[in-house]
C-alpha cells in the first residue's frame, strides 16, 4: 500500500503559507510595521523614531497604516461577499465598526484612568485628557459621538467611520470604480479649497480629518479592485524616476530641519513654501510621498518574498494580524514610556530602552493573542482519498489536478477562517479489503472532513464516522 501523508509543520506563530495563491504577507508585515513605527514617533524625542519614516520625508507610518487599512478591508470584505453575499458583508462591517468603537472608549476610560493614576498634571496636557478629568459627564459624551480624542487614539473614529460605510463604499467600487475613486480625489480637494470638516470637541481640531484621509482608505480598496490594471504603469520607468526623486528631494528637506551641518542649506524661501505642512488635512505633499514611497515598494518588493519570513517581519506580521489590540496596547505604551521618561530618566539608554521593550511587548501580546485564536489542538483537516480505484500513479492528470484544486480550496477557506490545517491522504490501489482499515485509521486521526473517490469507498468511511462529514 502506498501511504502519504501531508502534515505542513506547525508554526509557532501561525503564519500563513508562503504561496502565490495565498495570503500576502507584505500587507499584514506592512501594517505590523507601521503600529511599531506609530508607537516609537509618539514617544516624545525618542531616538527610536529615527527608524521610523518620519524623519527622512513628508509622511509617516498614519498614511501606510491607513492605505493598508484600506487594502485589507477590500481583500477580506470581498471575500465574504463571495461566500455570504451582501447580507453577510453588512454583518461583518457593522461588527467591525462596533468592535472599534467599543475599543476607542475603553481606551479612552484607560488612558484617564492611566494618567490620574500617574498624578494627573503631569501627563494631562500631554495626553489631552486635562479635560476629561475635569469635565469627565461632558467629555464622555462627546467621546461617545466620537467628537473627543485623547491623544494617539485620534485614527480609532476614523475606522469606526470607514467600516460602517464601507458597505456602499466596495457595492460602489466593483461597479464603478475608478468614478468611485474620482470621487473621493475630488471630497479631498473640496477639504483643502473650502476647509470642509466634521465637528470636534472642545478646539473643533481633528487631528487626522475624516474627510480628507479617507482618500488613502478609498486609495487601498481602489488598488485591490483594480491594481492588476494599473500596475505595468506603477511599474514602469516613466513612473519610477519621478518617484525616485521625490523622495530625494523630500529626503534633503526633512533632514535639513534635523541635522545641524545640513541647516540652511536648503533656501529659506523654498522652507517657508513647503511649511508648515497640514498633517490634519493630509498635505498634498505628504500625499504624494507616500504614493512615491508606495510606487517605489510595488516595484522593489515582490510578493510573499523569502525575507519576510526572518524573525523580525514575523514579529510584525503577527502585530498586523491583531492590529486593533496592538494599536490600542501601543497608545498605553506610549503613555507608561513617557511616564518613565519624566520619573526616571530621558537619556539615550532609557530611550532605546522603552524602544526595545515596548515593541517586544507588542509582539508578545499579537503571539498571545495568535495563539487564543488558532486554538491550537482543533485544526481542520480533510483525508482524501480512499477508494478502489484510486492509485498513486494514477493522480498525474486529471485526478492530480482535481487534488490540487481540493488542497487550494481547502487552504483558501483555512487562509479566511485565521487557522492552520492538515492534509492527510490514503490510496488503497484497488484493494477493496483494505477500505475499513484506512478509514478506521483515517477516524482514529480525528478528521473534521473525510472525502472519498470513487463513492463505493463512501460507505467504509461512513461505517467508520458518524461525527465527520462525508464528501464524494
Amino acid at each position: 500500500m502506498h501511504d502519504r501523508t501531508v502534515t505542513p509543520k506547525p508554526l509557532a506563530s501561525a503564519l500563513p503559507e508562503l504561496t502565490a495563491s495565498g495570503r500576502d504577507l507584505r500587507i499584514d508585515a506592512c501594517r505590523g510595521i507601521a503600529l511599531w513605527c506609530i508607537f516609537l514617533d509618539h514617544v516624545p524625542n525618542n531616538i527610536g523614531s529615527w527608524l521610523t519614516l518620519r524623519n527622512y520625508g513628508f509622511s509617516d507610518a498614519a498614511e501606510v497604516f491607513m492605505f493598508v487599512s484600506g487594502v485589507t478591508c477590500a481583500l477580506a470584505y470581498r471575500k465574504i461577499r463571495h461566500r455570504d453575499g451582501w447580507t453577510g458583508v453588512i454583518n461583518r462591517t457593522l461588527r467591525r465598526s462596533w468592535d472599534i468603537y467599543a475599543a476607542f472608549l475603553l481606551l479612552t476610560l484607560a488612558c484617564v484612568i492611566f494618567v490620574y493614576l500617574a498624578g494627573g498634571d503631569r501627563l494631562a496636557d500631554e495626553s489631552n485628557t486635562r479635560v476629561l478629568l475635569d469635565q469627565p459627564g461632558a467629555t464622555l459624551v462627546h467621546a461617545a459621538i466620537l467628537q473627543y480624542c485623547p491623544v494617539n487614539t485620534d485614527v480609532l473614529p476614523i475606522f469606526v467611520l470607514l467600516h460602517l460605510l464601507f458597505a456602499p463604499l466596495l457595492w460602489l467600487l466593483l461597479r464603478l470604480p475608478n468614478m468611485t475613486l474620482g470621487v473621493s480625489i475630488a471630497l479631498y480637494v473640496f477639504v483643502h479649497v473650502f476647509g470642509w470638516t466634521v465637528p470636534a470637541w472642545p478646539n473643533g481640531h481633528w487631528a487626522f480629518n475624516p474627510l480628507a484621509w479617507q482618500l488613502l482608505a478609498v486609495l487601498g480598496a481602489w488598488w485591490m479592485i483594480e491594481g492588476e490594471r494599473v500596475r505595468p504603469w506603477i511599474t514602469s520607468r516613466a513612473a519610477l524616476v519621478p518617484a525616485v526623486f521625490y523622495l530625494a528631494f523630500s529626503l534633503i528637506i526633512a533632514l535639513n530641519w534635523k541635522i545641524s551641518p545640513l541647516d540652511g542649506q536648503v533656501p529659506q524661501g523654498l522652507l517657508k513654501l513647503l511649511y508648515p505642512m497640514d498633517k490634519s488635512n493630509l498635505d498634498p505633499l505628504r500625499l504624494l510621498h507616500f504614493l512615491a514611497l508606495a510606487i517605489l515598494v510595488v516595484r522593489l518588493v515582490p510578493p510573499n518574498r523569502r525575507a519576510l519570513t526572518t524573525a523580525v517581519m514575523r514579529g510584525a506580521i503577527l502585530c498586523g494580524k491583531n492590529s486593533l489590540p496592538i494599536y490600542c496596547l501601543g497608545v498605553l505604551l506610549t503613555l507608561a514610556s513617557l511616564m518613565a521618561l519624566l520619573d526616571i530618566s530621558d537619556g539615550l539608554a532609557m530611550q532605546i530602552a522603552l524602544s526595545v521593550s515596548g515593541v517586544l511587548m507588542m509582539i508578545l501580546a499579537a503571539t498571545l493573542l495568535n495563539l487564543i485564536k488558532t486554538k491550537p489542538g482543533r485544526h481542520p483537516t480533510a483525508a482524501l482519498p480512499v477508494g478502489i480505484r484510486a492509485q498513486q500513479e494514477g493522480w498525474s492528470t486529471f485526478g492530480g489536478r482535481l487534488l490540487a484544486a481540493f488542497h487550494r480550496g481547502l487552504r483558501e477557506f483555512c487562509s479566511m477562517a485565521g487557522q492552520n490545517r492538515s492534509l492527510n491522504w490514503r490510496f488503497a490501489n484497488r484493494q477493496s479489503d483494505r477500505l475499513p482499515g484506512l478509514a478506521d485509521e483515517l477516524v482514529r486521526l480525528k478528521m473534521d472532513i473525510v472525502a472519498v473517490s470513487p463513492k463505493p469507498a463512501a460507505i467504509p468511511a461512513r461505517n467508520a464516522t458518524a461525527t465527520a462529514p462525508i464528501g464524494i
